[in-house]
């Protein structure tokens, strides 16, 4: 099969799975943290290079407070568990969004994981955590506009390719596909630049029991599309 270089999965669903088994939300949360550490491994062996998972958005803020607590709560317990068991998969780990709202501590655990993984060759594993487009793009266009300010960029310089370098994801190529779980069929404000040419794969199976299989109609589903990119074939 053509596989896609680039696949980044909108994890959709956590709460409903646990509400169908008469389990608080907490339990899907916790339950779609493992399923992340599985499909890492299954999108590697597949030859998926780049995988990146929108797991808290700056919209989430509005949630119960009990409920991000939890969230961060599984975040910080994830990251700590995933520090001591990455280096042995290679797996090259980086975040994007506004750490600002972050707490100290959360955000020296980020620190820590994208250093200690930085020379990893394996999958590059992004996660989208406090992340929202349109603040991404925003903040690029004040770093921008600052160093025009400082005489250090012209406006006539600025392209596409220039402004991808402003991103959270100018290390990242364009996602080849998005996946998005739990039957939903929007893009909640997630990576809107960099999906411009991005096929959409939608499903109606809810996070926690995405698996290799589901994976795999989804790579399937994605062969049989035809990718022109404006062009006439």
């Amino acid at each position: 099969m053509n596989i896609p270089n680039h696949v980044a999965i909108i994890l959709d669903g956590n709460g409903r799975w646990a509400k169908k088994r008469l389990m608080p939300r907490q339990y899907g949360h916790a339950k779609g943290a493992q399923v992340v550490e599985q499909i890492c491994e299954d999108a590697w062996n597949m030859g998926i290079q780049y995988l990146t998972v929108y797991a808290f958005s700056t919209e989430n803020w509005n949630r119960p407070d009990s409920e991000v607590k939890i969230l961060m709560e599984i975040f910080s317990k994830y990251m700590v568990d995933k520090l001591q068991k990455v280096g042995q998969k290679n797996m090259k780990i980086r975040f994007i969004g506004e750490r600002s709202k972050l707490d100290s501590a959360m955000i020296e655990k980020i620190n820590n994981l994208e250093e200690s993984t930085n020379n990893n060759t394996g999958l590059q594993f992004t996660v989208a955590l406090n992340y929202g487009s349109r603040d991404e793009m925003i903040r690029a266009m004040k770093k921008m506009a600052n160093e025009i300010k400082e005489n250090r960029l012209d406006i006539d310089e600025i392209t596409e390719e220039t402004y991808a370098k402003y991103l959270d994801t100018a290390q990242l190529p364009d996602p080849d596909l998005l996946i998005r779980t739990s039957g939903e069929q929007r893009l909640s404000n997630y990576l809107l630049w960099q999906l411009a040419y991005t096929e959409f794969y939608f499903t109606d199976v809810l996070w926690p029991d995405f698996d290799k299989n589901e994976l795999e109609k989804a790579v399937e589903w994605y062969n049989n599309r035809d990718r022109r990119f404006g062009k006439v074939k």
